[in-house]
C-alpha cells in the first residue's frame, strides 16, 4: 500500500485543519465498499458542513464523496481522497405536516421514513437497502425500488437541492433566484445548460433516443431527460445531478415531495408453469393496480423452497421451467383494499397457475413472501464458495421482451460456467437483477467475455445496462454504445461544464479505458468463517454502536481479510500496523451487542468473531482466574457490591483518580472507570422457597452489584412484588446467588469459565424447574438471552415478556405518567420483546416516546465502565432527543443500559417493571 502523498495531506489541511484520517487501519478500512472493486484512499476526509467541503472542492484535489457505501457499481471508492459524508451529515426535518421534507446526505433511508411514519407519508424511493442506504446515495444514484417504479424515484420526487459545486459556489435550487444566481455566479454553467437544453430538443433522434430510454428504469450514465423536463438551468443542473453519482457536485441537503405511506397491504405468490406464461399474465395483472410485481425465476424457486418461511404448498412443488410473480396490493383503506383484491382474483382467474393463487392481508404471511423474495441474495451469497465475490447486476428491457432477456441470461450463465445464478426483479418495470460468483484471480477472462455478451444481449433488446444500481465503474466503458455518438458527447460537455478539472469521482459514469470495468477487482482472500461469508454490503453499519468511534462490523471483516491479504504478499510491516490498530478500534470497543446479526442478509454476527479474538489474547492465569470466578460468583458480586459502596461512601475525586491510575498500570481492558454518577452496590439475590410455583425466577447478577435508581425498589422487587400482586407464585433457586447468564464469561472470551457457570445453572435449574415443567424468568434482557443459550432445553422469558402476558391482565388499573421515554434494548430486539415492552409502557403511561437516534447504547456488560467514551459516542443522538423533551419518567429494561442512559442524559433511568410495580402500587 502506498503512502499518502504530503503535499496533498499538506493541502488538505491548509484548507480544513483536522479532518483527514490516514492510519492504514482508517484508509483500508474505507476501500471496500459494496461493489466488487477496491481502491484505498489517500486518507478520509471527515467534513463537518457544507462550508468545510466547499473549502476541500477549491483545493482542486481529486475526490470522492461517501456515504453509506451501499452502492454496487464501484462509485464509492477512490484512489484519490474519499469524503465521508454519514457522520456529520445527519439531518432530517420534516415540512408540512410530512407532505415534504429536508434531509441532509449522511441520513440513512429507514430513519428518514421513520420519521415521516407519524405522518402516514414515506419517501417515493425504495430499495432493497433502505435499512442502510443514505440519501446521499439515493441521490447519487436516482434510487428507485420494489413498488416506485419511474413515477415515484428520486427524479421525480425531488423538489430542490442545495448544491455545492466543483468551484465551491453553493447554489440552493428551490430559491426564488436560484437562476439568476446561477447566471451570475457561475455564468458558463448556466448558459452552457441552456445551450445542451436546446441542441437536444432540436435534434429529432436524441428527442426518441432520451424518451426511449428514461421510459425505463435508467441510471446509465447522466440524466439527459432533465434536458427535456426542464427548462430552467438551476432546475436542469438540479436534476442533471441526481443519478450523476458525485461527479458533478456534492449534495448538501435535498428536499423531497413525499408519498402516501400505505397501512394495508394484501400479497400473494403466483407460481406459472414458464416464465414465458409469467410475463403473459403481465398485462392483465397490471391492468388491476398492484403496487409491486416481482419475478422469480425456476433457480430462484429452487432456492426459495429451502427458506425457512417456504410453505408446504412451495416446497412441495417440482420445479422445472417454472416462474413465479409475487405481487402486491396497497392501500390506506380496507373498502379500497377489498376492491383490490376482487380485481386481482378476476384477474388471476384467467392465468394457467400451477398452483391455487392466494392473497393475504397478515401480517405474517407477508413477511414470510417478502422474507422469500428478499432472502435470495442472502441465501446465493451466503453459500457461495470461499474466496469468491458476489455480484448482483441489474439491467432493464421494456417489459414485452422481459422473458427473452431471461432465456438470454439463461444460456450466457450456461456459456460462461456460472452456477446458481438467480435472475429475480420488478416484473411491472422489465428491470432484472440477476447474481454471479466471481473468483475474480483466475477467472477475469471468463468475466469480461460474460459482460461482453451480456451488453449485447440488453442493448440488442432495447434496454439499458443499469436500471438501479448506477454506472459506476462497472458499466462507464459501455455508456456511449448505449447512448450513441451524439448524446455521449452531451454528457461530456455536462461533465465539462460542471466540473472542468475533472476532479469528482474520476473514472466514474464517464471513461476514456475501455477495460475500466476489469480493473481494480476485489480479490478475496480466506479468513475465517465469520470474514469469508461477508459480501461487504454494509446493511450493518446503522446499527453498530462503535460507527462513530471506531469501526463498523464490515471494516472489522475487511480489516482481517487486508490483514491477511498482507501477510500473504509478505508486507508484515502493513500488516502489523494493522493489528496493532485492530486491537482497539475492532475488538476492544466492539459492544458484542449482536445487532449487526439482525441486519445482515448472511447473517454473520461479528460478535461471535470478537469473542473468538478475545478468547485468543487470554493467557492461562487469566483463564485460570475467570474459571475460579464462575465457581465462586457470589462472593466475587458480594466484594463488587461492597466496592461500590465504599466508593460511594467517599470522596468521588479519590475512586476517580484510584480506577485511572490502576488502569494506567494494568490496562483499560482489566481495570473499570469508576465515576461519579455510577450507584452504590445494590442488594444480595436470595432465595425463595415454593413448592408448586408457576415460574422459577432467577434475579440478574446486576441486581446484586448495582443499586436501584434513586429510591426505586429495583427490579427484583418490583417484580416479585407484581407477581405476588397478580396471584402468580415464583421460586428463587437455593443457589441463586452463585447464579450467572454466563454472559460476562462468553462475551470476553473465557469458554472454560462460561462453561463452569453453564454446568452450575443445568445442574440447579434441573432441580428448580422440575426438569423443564415449569418456565424460567430472568429480569435483564442480556441474562434473558445468555440463559436461553445455557439452557436450550429449557423456557426462558424475559420478565418483560411474562409480565405482559400473565401478570398484566391481572393487576389493578395503573395511575398513568403523563410521558415516558423509553429505550429499548439490543437484546429486547433480537429476543422480539417490542410487543410486550410496549404494551407495558402504555400501560403505564399516556405517551411513549422511543427517542431519535435510538440504538444499542454499548455499555454491553462492563464495556461502558471499561471503555467510557464508547457508550458517551453510541448515545450522543439520544441523548440529545431525550435531554430536548420533557419526559415525566425513563426507562429500559436492563440495569446496566439504564446506567447508561443515566450517564449519557442526566436522567434516573429505571426498569419499565419498576414504574409498573409503582402505578398498581395501592390501586
Amino acid at each position: 500500500m502506498n503512502a499518502p502523498d504530503p503535499a496533498v495531506l499538506a493541502t488538505v489541511e491548509a484548507a480544513v485543519p483536522g479532518i483527514a484520517r490516514t492510519r492504514a487501519g482508517d484508509r483500508l478500512g474505507m476501500a471496500h465498499d459494496a461493489s466488487h472493486y477496491l481502491l484505498t484512499p489517500q486518507a478520509v476526509l471527515v467534513p463537518e458542513s457544507a462550508e468545510q467541503v466547499a473549502a476541500l472542492l477549491r483545493t482542486g484535489l481529486p475526490l470522492t464523496f461517501r456515504s453509506g457505501g451501499t452502492s454496487l457499481s464501484g462509485q464509492g471508492v477512490s484512489e484519490h481522497l474519499l469524503v465521508d459524508t454519514r457522520r456529520h451529515f445527519r439531518g432530517i426535518e420534516v415540512l408540512d405536516e410530512g407532505e415534504r421534507v429536508r434531509v441532509q446526505p449522511g441520513a440513512v433511508l429507514r430513519q428518514v421514513n421513520a420519521r415521516l411514519a407519524p405522518y402516514g407519508r414515506k419517501l417515493g424511493p425504495d430499495p432493497a437497502s433502505e435499512s442502510a442506504c443514505t440519501i446521499g446515495g439515493v441521490v447519487a444514484n436516482n434510487s428507485s425500488g420494489m413498488t416506485c417504479g419511474t413515477h415515484a424515484n428520486t427524479y421525480r420526487t425531488l423538489e430542490s437541492m442545495t448544491v455545492v459545486l466543483p468551484s465551491g459556489t453553493v447554489v440552493d435550487t428551490g430559491a426564488p433566484d436560484a437562476d439568476e444566481r446561477l447566471r451570475a455566479l457561475e455564468p458558463a454553467l448556466a448558459d452552457g445548460l441552456a445551450r445542451l437544453r436546446d441542441r437536444v430538443r432540436g435534434d429529432a433522434e436524441s428527442v426518441r433516443r432520451i424518451t426511449a430510454q428514461f421510459s425505463l428504469k435508467n441510471t446509465m450514465g447522466y440524466g439527459l431527460n432533465s434536458l427535456l423536463d426542464h427548462d430552467s438551468p438551476a432546475q436542469i443542473l438540479a436534476h442533471l445531478i441526481i443519478g450523476s453519482e458525485g461527479t458533478l457536485g456534492f449534495v448538501a441537503e435535498a428536499v423531497f415531495r413525499t408519498v402516501p405511506a400505505h397501512r394495508l397491504a394484501a400479497t400473494g405468490l403466483l407460481v406459472l408453469p414458464t416464465l414465458r406464461a409469467a410475463m403473459a399474465a403481465m398485462p392483465e395483472l397490471v391492468a388491476a393496480g398492484p403496487a409491486a410485481v416481482e419475478l422469480l425465476d425456476a433457480e430462484s424457486l429452487r432456492v426459495a423452497q429451502a427458506d425457512p418461511k417456504a410453505d408446504d404448498v412451495l416446497r412441495s412443488l417440482d420445479v422445472a421451467g417454472h416462474a413465479a410473480l409475487l405481487v402486491e396490493w396497497q392501500e390506506s383503506d380496507a373498502d379500497l383494499l377489498t376492491e383490490r383484491e376482487r380485481a386481482a382474483e378476476r384477474a388471476f382467474a384467467g392465468l394457467p397457475l400451477s398452483v391455487p393463487a392466494r392473497l393475504g392481508r397478515q401480517a405474517g404471511v407477508r413477511a414470510a413472501l417478502w422474507h422469500i423474495r428478499k432472502g435470495l441474495y442472502a441465501s446465493v451469497a451466503g453459500a457461495r464458495p470461499s474466496g469468491t465475490t458476489a455480484l448482483l447486476e441489474d439491467v432493464a428491457v421494456p417489459v414485452p421482451v422481459l422473458a427473452d432477456l431471461c432465456d438470454d441470461l439463461t444460456e450466457l450463465f450456461a456459456k460462461h460456467r456460472y452456477e446458481r445464478s438467480v435472475i429475480f426483479g420488478h416484473a411491472k418495470d422489465g428491470n432484472l437483477h440477476f447474481m454471479l460468483n466471481e473468483r475474480f484471480g483466475t477467472e477475469l477472462q471468463r468475466y469480461a467475455d460474460f459482460t461482453e455478451d451480456m451488453v449485447e444481449a440488453v442493448l440488442g433488446r432495447g434496454g439499458t445496462l443499469k436500471a438501479e444500481h448506477g454506472t459506476g465503474r462497472v458499466m462507464a466503458p459501455f455508456v456511449r454504445r448505449q447512448y450513441g455518438d451524439e448524446l455521449y458527447d452531451v454528457m461530456r460537455e455536462i461533465k465539462r461544464l460542471c466540473d472542468p478539472a475533472g476532479t469528482l469521482n474520476p473514472g466514474v459514469v464517464l471513461t476514456d479505458r475501455d477495460d475500466a470495468h476489469l480493473r481494480d477487482l476485489k480479490r478475496v482472500v480466506t479468513v475465517e468463517p465469520e470474514v469469508d461469508r461477508c459480501v461487504e454490503c454494509g446493511y450493518c453499519e446503522p446499527v453498530c454502536p462503535s460507527r462513530d468511534l471506531t469501526t463498523t462490523p464490515r471494516q472489522r471483516i475487511v480489516l482481517r481479510r487486508e490483514m491477511a491479504a498482507a501477510e500473504a504478499a509478505g508486507d508484515h510491516a502493513l500488516a502489523r500496523a494493522l493489528e496493532e490498530d485492530y486491537g482497539y478500534d475492532a475488538v476492544d470497543t466492539c459492544a458484542v451487542d449482536g445487532m449487526c446479526a439482525t441486519a445482515c442478509p448472511v447473517l454473520i454476527n461479528t460478535g461471535d468473531l470478537t469473542k473468538r479474538l478475545r478468547a485468543e489474547r487470554h493467557g492461562r492465569a487469566a483463564k485460570k482466574g475467570w474459571n475460579s470466578a464462575a465457581r465462586h460468583w457470589d462472593g466475587l458480586t458480594r466484594a463488587m457490591n461492597l466496592a461500590l459502596d465504599a466508593a460511594a461512601a467517599t470522596p468521588p475525586a479519590l475512586p476517580e483518580a484510584g480506577s485511572r491510575a490502576a488502569r494506567a498500570l494494568a490496562g483499560s481492558e482489566t481495570i473499570p472507570q469508576w465515576s461519579r454518577d455510577l450507584p452504590k452496590g445494590g442488594a444480595r439475590r436470595r432465595p425463595v422457597p415454593a413448592t408448586d410455583p408457576d415460574a422459577v425466577y432467577l434475579p440478574s447478577c446486576l441486581n446484586t452489584m448495582f443499586a436501584p435508581a434513586g429510591d426505586g425498589p429495583g427490579v427484583m422487587t418490583a417484580f416479585q412484588r407484581l407477581a405476588e400482586r397478580a396471584g402468580v407464585t415464583l421460586r428463587v433457586p437455593a443457589e441463586i446467588a452463585g447464579l450467572c447468564c454466563g454472559t460476562p464469561w462468553s462475551s470476553k472470551g473465557y469458554a472454560d469459565g462460561h462453561e463452569t457457570m453453564a454446568g452450575r445453572v443445568r445442574d440447579a435449574l434441573a432441580r428448580a424447574t422440575r426438569d423443564g415443567r415449569v418456565p424460567v424468568v430472568t429480569d435483564a434482557a442480556s441474562c434473558t438471552e445468555g440463559y436461553a443459550h445455557l439452557v436450550p432445553d429449557l423456557k426462558v422469558l424475559d420478565a418483560v415478556a411474562y409480565t405482559a402476558e400473565h401478570l398484566l391482565p391481572r393487576l389493578p388499573a395503573a395511575r398513568r405518567l403523563p410521558s415516558l421515554a423509553l429505550h429499548p434494548t439490543c437484546s429486547s430486539t433480537r429476543l422480539g420483546l417490542d410487543a410486550a415492552i410496549d404494551s407495558i409502557a402504555r400501560a403505564v403511561a399516556d405517551e411513549v416516546v422511543i427517542p431519535e437516534g435510538w440504538q444499542c447504547c454499548a455499555f454491553a456488560g462492563d464495556r461502558g465502565l471499561l471503555h467510557p467514551e464508547l457508550t458517551a459516542s453510541a448515545t450522543r443522538a439520544e441523548a440529545a432527543t431525550v435531554s430536548a423533551g420533557d419526559f415525566a419518567a425513563h426507562a429500559s429494561v436492563n440495569r446496566t443500559c439504564e446506567l447508561g442512559m443515566t450517564r449519557a442524559t442526566g436522567k434516573p433511568y429505571q426498569h419499565l417493571l419498576e414504574l409498573l410495580d409503582q402505578a398498581t402500587t395501592g390501586s
